[in-house]
């Protein structure tokens, strides 16, 4: 195995969880069925049972939205699990997977990266190696604390998520400033570290808005996963208390007031620069990215579940399903893709005006790249990267499609094709190390119109079709949640043979993943927390229920294309 450094700041000296010895037996379908019935069973309280948000129609909501029947978040929380003093305590186990000497290793790294401030953990370093410059690897980055997190509630850990929580939103309350200019009062930082004072012997918090990131842009992700984060706290704990805290309501409306504000725009997605989420460089993302559409999608219902029904609650939460409305309908319609969608927008005709045109975004057909056509399967289909006027980027991006599957933005039926086209190109979106961020890779002068020639983003590296290890969680709460759980066991024994050896890298190059990244930070702390937590849902399935929501019945189903973009 590989050697863990040793000498780090800020450093926990936690001892690793203990290894199951036996997992009970479970059949693939019953795998399945766990994950099923995680999102949807009642947690064993010593009070009366309420319907879930997400049980409850989206109509319903708008309509409690007027009434006072219900006061406290914990209210309106889907059907929360009992808490664990250990992950899979008493909970069914899969027997598709063996304990792997690789677990321990990682949790020793996992504790070794916890940050503390002022003695308590806040969050874990983005990355533990020291053998490059650090840049900001040294800081705790909200995006990248989601695996982290998740790992730690699975394990009955939850204080540290909630120091984390808590200590985001107090610098979310900060005056943020970028030379002259004053971003939005509701931005979340995309990252901060402790800065100890030895003269003072005083620690204090540095939080960068973007305006020392790399293109300075600042991430539009980090709201919609801190909502997700709280939501998952909640859920683990059974505590309602933290999201009833007045801060804490504060900051859901901040970033909702961001994300719900009246505009020019005529589309109900989020228009967002690029580099404004996990893909963080110029990747030619910029307009509407599926990631940041599915994350805002997530966010919204789970905002839902969280806001109190007072006053200022219920007024967001009617703007709320009135977007959520709206948002369903356009990305389920002009985002998807499968084999009829591409033949319609193969046959689509251009200069089209007034309500009644079939190409609303006046796409030109001419812009179908080659590749799509014969990476198309018959049953598969996925959500396309962008779709603004003129433009449609059909690159699939793993993160936007698994969320779209977990949160329900995608029909059963989609979710479905999704996973169709994951196992129909495993070699091109797994391959030697899941999974491909996105696929394919911009090359030639596409690369260099596209990415301003970024030496970092050459073909098949970093962000440009480059594996990442962080996202098998994604995948595993994805294959469980679809009854695909046979996907996530095929993806983590790829990695299992792997990370280990290559000490944890952030990222692989390479078509099928097999070299690790010319520039990628070894011990990762994403990639080491991402292989964690994909590991423990597969072990206990229930736990995707901390990330996964039921579907909201209310939706419109899918319209077959002719009708959907006509009136």
């Amino acid at each position: 195995m590989s050697s863990i450094p040793k000498d780090r700041s800020h450093n926990g000296n936690l001892k690793n969880p203990e290894v199951p010895d036996k997992t009970r037996a479970l059949n693939t379908e019953s795998v399945a069925e766990v994950g099923k019935k995680a999102i949807e069973r009642p947690r064993a309280l010593n009070i009366e049972r309420q319907r879930s948000c997400d049980e409850r129609s989206m109509s319903e909501l708008s309509m409690a939205t007027k009434a006072d029947n219900c006061s406290r978040p914990g209210d309106h929380l889907d059907h929360l699990n009992s808490p664990l003093p250990k992950s899979g305590l008493n909970t069914p186990r899969s027997v598709t997977l063996d304990p792997h000497p690789i677990t321990s290793e990682a949790w020793d790294a996992l504790r070794r990266s916890l940050v503390y401030f002022r003695g308590q953990p806040v969050g874990t370093i983005a990355a533990l190696d020291n053998s490059d410059e650090k840049l900001n690897y040294d800081q705790v980055f909200v995006r990248d604390f989601v695996p982290s997190a998740l790992t730690f509630l699975m394990n009955g850990e939850p204080d540290i998520v909630k120091n984390f929580i808590l200590k985001t939103l107090r610098l979310q309350s900060w005056e943020k400033k970028i030379d002259r200019f004053q971003l939005a009062e509701g931005v979340m930082p995309a990252s901060f570290k402790v800065f100890h004072d030895p003269i003072r012997n005083h620690e204090t918090l540095i939080a960068d808005f973007g305006e020392s990131a790399i293109g300075r842009v600042a991430p539009v992700d980090s709201g919609f996963w801190w909502i997700i984060l709280l939501r998952a706290y909640t859920k683990s704990t059974g505590d309602s208390s933290l999201a009833e805290r007045p801060e804490c309501q504060k900051g859901m409306r901040l970033i909702l007031s961001l994300c719900l504000s009246e505009g020019f725009d005529t589309f109900p997605t989020l228009l967002c620069a690029d580099g404004c989420c996990m893909i963080d460089r110029r990747m030619g993302v910029y307009g509407y990215p599926i990631e940041i559409q599915a994350l805002f999608f997530m966010a919204l219902r789970c905002a839902l579940q969280l806001l109190k029904q007072d006053a200022e609650g219920k007024e967001f939460m009617e703007r709320i399903v009135k977007r959520l409305h709206a948002l369903t309908y356009h990305m389920r319609n002009y985002f998807w893709l499968d084999l009829k969608q591409l033949n319609d927008v193969y046959r689509f005709k251009t200069e089209e005006y007034s309500h009644t045109a079939v190409n609303k975004f006046n796409v030109i057909p001419d812009s179908l790249p080659d590749w799509i056509f014969d990476f198309m399967p018959h049953g598969g289909g996925y959500f396309v990267g962008n779709v603004s006027p003129a433009r449609m980027d059909f690159r699939w991006f793993c993160l936007g499609n698994c969320i779209a599957i977990l949160s329900c933005m995608a029909t059963p039926e989609q979710s479905t094709a999704i996973m169709d086209l994951i196992e129909s190109r495993w070699e091109e979106l797994v391959g030697d190390m899941p999974v491909k961020v996105c696929y394919p890779a911009l090359e030639t002068h596409e690369w260099r119109l596209i990415t301003g020639c970024d030496p970092k983003n050459t073909r098949w590296s970093y962000h440009n079709g480059g594996s990442w290890p962080v996202l098998l969680w994604l995948l595993a709460a994805a294959s469980i949640k679809t009854g695909r759980p046979q996907l996530a066991r095929r993806a983590l024994q790829l990695a299992e043979n792997k990370l280990s050896k290559d000490s944890w890298p952030e990222y692989y190059d390479g078509t099928l993943g097999r070299y690790v990244g010319k520039q990628a930070r070894k011990f990762q702390t994403w990639s080491i927390a991402g292989y964690l937590a994909a590991r423990m849902m597969m072990d206990d399935p229930s736990h995707i229920g901390l990330v996964a929501l039921e579907e909201d019945k209310t939706l419109k189903p899918l319209l077959k294309r002719s009708n959907s973009w006509t009136f």
